[in-house]
């Protein structure tokens, strides 16, 4: 067992269901808040916006909102909202908004981040996208 790492803060987004974490990364303005905000319309807990401090413990990848934007975040064109959020999750799967899947059935991808290695989905065009990945998180995917 090894103890937790220093940790860093990272540009990221973080949403939590039933235990499951999903940490949304992208360049800014490809919509991670937005896809944050559209979990949350489905039963999702927001986690962190904007900013997530990431820290290893037990070869698990953990993430947490900095004190000074836990429980906010950002709805372009409308403002900085108020949110119930999760003070800390294990992260179980990472999406990348600034890569798109253009594959039916594309193969299983990984990310490795602070050295822990995770599943990796990229971004799909399709409005079922936000459910697409609540589905990765309730069930996971077969390979």
């Amino acid at each position: 067992m090894s103890g937790p790492d220093v940790g860093h803060t990272i540009h990221a987004s973080a949403i939590v269901l039933d235990g499951k974490g999903l940490l949304i990364l992208g360049p800014s303005g490809s919509g991670k808040s937005s896809l944050a905000l559209e979990m949350m319309a489905r039963g999702a807990t927001l986690v962190a916006d904007d900013r997530c401090f990431i820290q290893v413990q037990d070869d698990k990848l953990f993430v947490s909102p900095p004190a000074t934007i836990a429980g906010q975040i950002e709805a372009r064109g409308i403002g900085i909202l108020n949110a119930d959020f999760a003070p800390f999750a294990s992260i179980d799967v990472i999406v990348d908004l600034g890569r798109t899947s253009p594959k039916r059935l594309p193969e299983q991808l990984t990310m490795t981040l602070a050295g822990v290695t995770l599943p990796l989905v990229h971004k799909v065009d399709n409005p079922s996208f936000p459910a697409l990945l609540l589905q990765v998180l309730r069930g996971g995917r077969r390979d």
